[in-house]
C-alpha cells in the first residue's frame, strides 16, 4: 500500500517527514518507528593497542544501518570515573562506552554494530577489521603491584588503586603472649553471578520530546534514570527506567555496564529504538565478576580458647577500572571489616591492598566480601580448636559476643545491635546431635567412608544506610518510600521504590499493607520498579526490601488506614478510635458489627469532600518513608552447619546434610525467607565447589560457556533445613532486617572445614576454593 500520509495524521507530507524522519519502518517514503539490534566488536586480546578500525566492509553488508567507534559516540555522551568519596585516597582512571586507543580487557567493546536484526548485526561485527597491537598483559594482583609492573593506566602512575587498614588494641602483644597462633593463606577464586536471565535494554529515545525511555532487566530503576540523564545529558524528568520482573540479578544488574549506555546512546543517535541482550559468552567475558582475593590472616589462641588478637591481609583486584557507580572497593572493605565479628577479641589489625590488572570489572555481587570474612574466620577458630584440643563447638560458645556486650562497635567498625550468636548455635545443636555424629563418623572412617561436620557462624550488614551512598557522592537512594492511593472502589494501589528479582518483596509488601490496613491481600496491587511512576528509591540489593521497603509501606499503611477511619467517623458521627477496618470493611471496634465498605469511604473522599470538614485528616493517597539514619549497616546473623563425605579416590563431595539458622528480625513471610535462604546456598555451594573462571598463562578466558564454567545442578544439592530466630531490630517498628544474601555468606566457610574435619585423619588442610576434586586429590598426595 502506497500511504501519502502518516496513518491516523493530516500533516502536510513535507512536514510529516521533517517530524518522523530517521524513526524506521518505510511507509512509502515516510518512515515509522522499527526497532533496531545491537552487536559488539569486542577485543580478544586481554591488553592490545587499537591502531585502527576498518569498518567499510562491515557497513555495507544486509541490514547494516551503522558501525560506530569510540570517536562516533564521545559527543553523546560523557565518560565516568568509579569514584566514592568515603576513600578520598582511592585511585580512578576514566571509563567510557567504547574502549579509547587500548583495550584493557578480553571481551571489553570496541565498536558497535547496529543492525535490523541481532543476527545481522552479530554477522556484520564479525567483518570489522581491528588492527591490534599485543601488549604485555597483568593477570594477578601481586604482579599488577609489583615494582617493574607497567601501569595499567599511566596517568595513575601505578597499579595500586586503593589500600586501607584498620586496627585496634595491639596485635603485636596479642601475638606475643599467646599460647598458640594459627595461620593461613586463602584463596579465593574468581566467579559471577549467573543470572538466569542475562543482562539486556530497550532504549528508546524521542527526538521531539527529547525523552528517552529504557526497558531494562536491572535492579535499579531511579540510578539509572540519574545516570542515563547526566551521561546523555537528557532532563531527568525527560528519562523513564522500567525494570520489569526481572529473572535473577545477584547483584550483578545494580552497575552501570558501558554496552547498556552505548544502546541508549545509540538510540540518541540514530533516533530509533535499540535492543541489546548479552549472550551468555559476553555475559561471562563482560559482566561484574567477584571474589579473587588472596588473604593471609592468623589468630592468636590462650590456652583455653579465648581468641586474643586477629590480623588479615587482603590482597585483591578491581579489574580494569573502577566500576561505575558504586566503585569496586566493597569486598575488601567488607571483608576488613568483618574477619572476627562474631566473638569476643580486643586487638584487631586489618589491612586490603586493591590492584587494577587486565579482566573485566570487579563488583557487588550477592554478599559482598561477607563469605570470604566468615570462611577466613571460622577456618581459623575451627584449627585453633584441633590444635588446642578443644571442642569447636565448645570453643564457639566460650568465644562468641554475649548478650550484655551489646550494642557495641566491633574491632571492625561495624555497629551492632543485640545479635543472637549462642541462639543460633544453641538452635542448631537441638537439630543435630554432634555427639552421635562423633561416634558415627569414627564407625565409617573404619569403613573407609570420610565424613566431616563444619560450621560457619556468620554476620550479615544488610539495609546500608544513607551514610555509605549519601556520603560518598553516589545518586543511589538508601531510602525508600511508599505512596498508597485508596481506589474508589475500595481497593488499594500501591508504588514503591524497590525492584522484584525474584525474591518476592512485591508479595512481602503486600501483606505488610493488607495486615496494617486490615485488608485482604488480593485487595492490595503494587506497581515496582518504574522510575517514572513509582517514588525514589534504591531499588533491591544489599539485603534492604523488606527492612527499608517493609517500613515505609507499614507507615503508608497506617496513614491511610488512620485517614480511611476518620472519614468513616464523621460519616457514622462516631469517634475514628471506636472504629476498626476488617476484612475491607469499616466496622464496630468492639463489637464488629459492618459499617460501611471501603468504597463507601472512599465515593464520599473522592467524590464528595466537603462532606469531611477541612480540619479532619482525610487524603486518600499517602506515603511513607523510611531511611534509618545514625547507622551505615543493619546486622543481621546466622549459622550454617554443612554435613559432607569426602571421596578420597575421586575428590568428589556429597552432601549428609545442611542446616541454616538464621536471625533476620521480624519475618513478614516465613516461606519467601526459607527460599531466599534456600537459593543463597545453592548459590554459596557454587563458589564453595564449582564455579571458577580459569585463565591460560597468557591471560585468555578458558571457560566462556555453562559447558565448561560450572553452575551447580539440582542433583547435586543437598536438601537445606532453615530454623529461624526472630531478634528485631529496634531502628524501625517493623523490625526487620535483611535476608536475601544470608543463604551465600555461611556456605563457603562450613563447607570448607566440613571437608578438613572429614581429610583430618590425612593430615591435610584445605585452604582455597572451589574445592574441586583436583584441588583436594592434590592435597591428598594422589596427583
Amino acid at each position: 500500500m502506497n500511504f501519502q500520509t502518516p496513518i491516523g495524521s493530516a500533516l502536510p507530507r513535507d512536514r510529516a517527514k521533517r517530524l518522523l524522519a530517521g524513526r524506521g519502518q518505510f511507509v512509502d517514503d515516510i518512515q515509522l518507528p522499527r526497532m533496531l539490534h545491537l552487536a559488539f566488536v569486542r577485543s580478544p586480546y586481554p591488553h592490545a593497542r587499537i591502531r585502527s578500525i576498518d569498518s567499510t566492509e562491515a557497513a555495507a553488508m544486509p541490514g547494516v544501518v551503522r558501525v560506530v567507534t569510540a570517536a562516533d559516540l564521545t559527543d553523546l555522551a560523557e565518560s565516568w570515573r568509579g569514584t566514592h568519596g568515603l576513600f578520598p585516597n582511592l585511585k580512578v582512571p576514566e571509563q567510557s562506552m567504547l574502549a579509547t586507543g587500548v583495550a584493557r580487557w578480553q571481551g571489553e567493546a570496541v565498536a558497535a554494530v547496529v543492525a535490523r536484526s541481532r543476527a545481522e548485526a552479530e554477522d556484520a561485527a564479525e567483518q570489522v577489521v581491528v588492527d591490534w597491537e599485543e601488549l604485555p598483559h597483568v593477570g594477578d594482583a601481586e604482579t599488577a603491584l609489583a615494582d617493574d609492573t607497567q601501569p595499567l593506566h599511566e596517568d595513575l602512575g601505578d597499579n595500586l588503586a586503593f589500600e586501607a587498614e584498620v586496627k585496634q588494641g595491639d596485635t603485636a602483644l596479642a601475638f606475643r603472649d599467646a599460647h598458640l597462633v594459627i595461620e593461613r593463606q586463602f584463596r579465593f577464586n574468581r566467579h559471577t553471578g549467573v543470572s538466569l536471565e542475562p543482562r539486556g535494554l530497550v532504549a528508546d529515545y524521542d527526538p521531539a520530546s527529547n525523552r528517552l525511555t529504557v526497558h531494562q532487566s536491572h535492579q535499579t530503576p531511579h540510578q539509572q534514570q540519574d545516570l542515563y540523564a547526566r551521561l546523555l545529558d537528557i532532563p531527568e524528568q525527560n528519562v523513564r527506567v522500567h525494570c520489569p520482573d526481572v529473572g535473577g540479578a545477584f547483584g550483578l544488574k545494580h552497575h552501570l555496564y558501558p554496552d547498556e549506555l552505548a544502546a541508549c546512546a545509540l538510540s540518541k543517535l540514530l533516533r530509533r529504538p535499540i535492543k541489546f541482550i548479552a549472550d551468555r559468552l559476553e555475559s561471562f567475558l563482560a559482566d561484574i565478576h567477584c571474589r579473587d582475593h588472596s588473604v593471609t590472616a592468623r589468630m592468636a589462641f590462650s590456652a583455653d580458647g579465648d581468641i586474643l588478637g586477629m590480623e588479615v591481609d587482603d590482597l585483591f583486584h578491581a579489574g580494569a577500572y573502577s566500576q561505575y557507580p558504586r566503585s569496586s572497593i566493597a569486598e575488601g572493605n567488607q571483608i576488613i571489616r568483618l574477619c572476627g565479628i562474631p566473638y569476643r577479641h580486643e586487638h584487631y589489625r586489618a589491612a586490603v591492598r586493591m590492584a587494577y590488572l587486565n579482566k573485566s570489572l570487579l563488583g557487588h555481587i550477592r554478599s559482598v566480601g561477607h563469605p570470604i570474612a566468615c570462611a577466613v574466620t571460622e577456618q581459623l577458630v575451627d584449627l585453633g580448636a584441633r590444635e588446642l584440643g578443644l571442642d569447636p563447638v565448645a570453643l564457639r560458645q566460650s568465644a562468641y559476643l554475649r548478650d550484655d556486650d551489646f550494642p557495641m562497635t566491633s574491632p571492625g567498625g561495624i555497629g551492632l545491635e543485640r545479635l543472637s550468636f549462642r541462639g543460633c548455635l544453641d538452635r542448631a545443636l537441638e537439630r543435630i546431635d554432634v555427639n552421635t555424629f562423633r561416634r558415627e563418623q569414627n564407625q565409617l572412617r573404619d569403613k573407609g567412608i570420610y565424613r566431616g561436620i563444619g560450621f560457619a557462624t556468620f554476620v550479615d550488614l544488610t539495609s546500608i544506610g544513607p551514610e555509605y551512598y549519601g556520603e560518598g557522592g553516589q545518586h543511589i537512594s538508601a531510602q525508600e518510600t511508599c505512596l498508597l492511593r485508596l481506589e474508589a472502589s475500595g481497593g488499594i494501589r500501591c508504588y514503591t521504590g524497590a525492584t522484584d528479582q525474584g525474591q518476592g518483596i512485591d508479595t512481602g509488601i503486600q501483606q505488610v499493607i493488607a495486615g496494617v490496613v486490615g485488608v485482604s491481600a488480593d485487595d492490595v496491587k503494587v506497581n515496582s520498579g518504574d522510575s517514572e511512576l513509582c517514588p525514589v528509591g534504591g531499588g533491591s540489593w544489599g539485603s534492604r526490601g523488606a527492612a527499608l521497603a517493609g517500613e515505609a509501606a507499614l507507615r503508608a499503611g497506617r496513614e491511610l488506614r488512620g485517614n480511611i477511619l476518620n472519614i468513616a467517623g464523621v460519616l457514622l458521627q462516631k469517634p475514628a478510635v471506636e472504629l476498626d477496618i476488617r476484612d475491607g470493611s469499616v466496622v464496630d471496634a468492639n463489637s464488629g458489627v459492618a459499617h460501611m465498605s471501603l468504597g463507601d469511604v472512599a465515593e464520599v473522599g473522592h467524590f464528595k469532600p466537603y462532606m469531611v470538614p477541612d480540619d479532619v485528616s482525610a487524603d486518600l493517597t499517602v506515603t511513607g518513608r523510611y531511611a534509618s539514619r545514625d547507622r551505615m549497616f543493619l546486622p543481621a546473623n546466622g549459622l550454617h552447619v554443612a554435613i559432607v563425605d569426602v571421596d578420597t579416590d575421586t575428590g568428589l563431595i556429597d552432601f549428609q546434610r545442611y542446616l541454616v539458622v538464621h536471625d533476620c528480625g521480624r519475618i513478614l513471610n516465613p516461606l519467601l525467607v526459607e527460599e531466599q535462604i534456600r537459593g543463597g546456598v545453592v548459590q554459596g555451594i557454587g563458589g564453595a565447589l564449582y564455579e571458577e573462571f580459569i585463565y591460560d598463562d597468557d591471560g585468555y578466558l578458558c571457560n566462556g560457556t555453562l559447558a565448561d564454567y560450572l553452575v551447580p545442578m539440582a542433583a547435586e544439592m543437598p536438601d537445606i533445613e532453615v530454623e529461624h530466630l526472630e531478634t528485631p531490630t529496634k531502628t524501625s517498628e517493623l523490625g526487620a532486617k535483611g535476608a536475601g544474601e544470608a543463604g551465600t555468606t555461611g556456605a563457603m566457610g562450613a563447607i570448607l572445614n566440613a571437608v578438613n574435619d572429614a581429610l583430618a585423619p590425612f593430615d591435610v588442610i584445605l585452604s582455597e576454593v572451589p574445592l574441586t576434586p583436583p584441588r583436594i586429590l592434590r592435597a591428598l598426595g594422589k596427583i
